[in-house]
């Protein structure tokens, strides 16, 4: 009697698991296109050359998917290096890591700290490599010390952040220390 109750539960569990997984198996069969995508809390992403850091991003949530190469993160703040120390440094409400072409794109609230007391807002920033301009774009706001003010509507950063270049709707306030 136990044989046969065994028997009949192994048979209801091949039979339900048949009907569960049968759309499951004929999706892998006919090659439909994998989709691989990952949600992970505090991802930090590295580019090294020749053991020289050149710059790392650091995410509070980030949202990887494998068939775009794009990886989204919430949360962001990057670091940007030169003769290893920190040049330039980022914080951003939103970004993405394209994996293929290597650009980083911050936007919704992107603040940056560059070495010699530069900061500025941007509504979104684009770094593509370490000898190609950083191109910021809407509501730039740009600050020297205490001795400048712009603002623009664009602005290009030098690939070495020495110089820059404001586009657009500009706004320019220069103040001297009255010592």
């Amino acid at each position: 009697m136990i044989a046969f109750a065994v028997l009949g539960i192994l048979l209801w569990a091949f039979v339900s698991a048949k009907i569960i997984t049968h759309d499951f198996n004929r999706k892998m069969v006919s090659g439909e296109k994998k989709q691989q995508e990952a949600v992970v809390k505090s991802v930090i992403l590295t580019e090294t050359r020749n053991d020289q850091k050149y710059w790392e991003i650091y995410g509070d949530t980030g949202h990887w998917q494998a068939d775009s190469g794009v990886a989204q993160l919430d949360g962001v703040w990057a670091n940007f290096y030169k003769d290893n120390k920190v040049s330039m440094s980022l914080k951003s409400s939103k970004g993405t890591y394209d994996s293929e072409t290597k650009i980083i794109t911050l936007y919704e609230d992107t603040f940056v700290a560059i070495d010699g007391g530069i900061t500025l807002n941007a509504d979104k920033l684009i770094y593509e490599s370490s000898d190609k301009p950083i191109v910021g774009e809407g509501h730039i706001k740009i600050r020297k010390d205490n001795a400048l003010i712009s603002t623009a509507d664009k602005i290009i950063i030098s690939p070495d952040y020495t110089n820059f270049k404001i586009v657009g709707h500009t706004v320019s306030k220069i103040y001297e220390d009255k010592k």
